[in-house]
């Protein structure tokens, strides 16, 4: 029988930050590695405007500004570099003529995907030796901080 030592849940919550700080720092190298594999002159915040896209459909931008929470001008210049990149189209909102959706060009949707699925398999490489059920708790229990740290539940 072992006897498990009760931690305070002062240093709990110590090592979840420390924790989320490893993962904040991951995620961000990441992010950087998978800009340039979808072209190598890609910004990391581009990028996640280009996912974002990609999974939200055409967007008007001020619909982005919106989802990411900064200016229209910001937006603009983000769009634009999309645009000098090939990664991103405009085209006219048959809504209202006078606004322009912006949407994932074929270009960067199927490099988008490459890149995913190679990320996927790296992913499933390392975490090989984890369960479904490991792998299913990790998500649900990922949701649920997410949830309880989102502004707007």
């Amino acid at each position: 029988m072992s006897t498990r030592t009760r931690i305070p849940r002062d240093e709990l919550l110590g090592g979840l930050e420390q924790e989320v700080g490893v993962m904040i720092r991951r995620i961000r190298r990441v992010i950087a590695e998978r800009a340039h594999a979808v072209h190598p002159e890609l910004q990391s915040s581009s990028y996640l405007m280009l996912t974002w896209l990609d999974q939200h459909g055409p967007q008007r931008a001020s619909a982005m500004a919106d989802a990411f929470s900064i200016d229209k001008g910001a937006i603009s210049r983000q769009v634009q570099h999309l645009v000098d990149l090939g990664l991103v189209d405009r085209a006219p909102d048959p809504a209202d003529g006078r606004a322009t959706l912006v949407s994932v060009s074929e270009q960067a949707s199927a490099r988008m995907a490459a890149v995913a699925g190679e990320r996927r398999r790296w992913l499933d490489d390392r975490l090989r030796d984890w369960s479904e059920e490991d792998l299913t708790a990790v998500v649900e229990l990922l949701g649920r901080y997410n949830a309880a740290l989102d502004e707007r539940a």
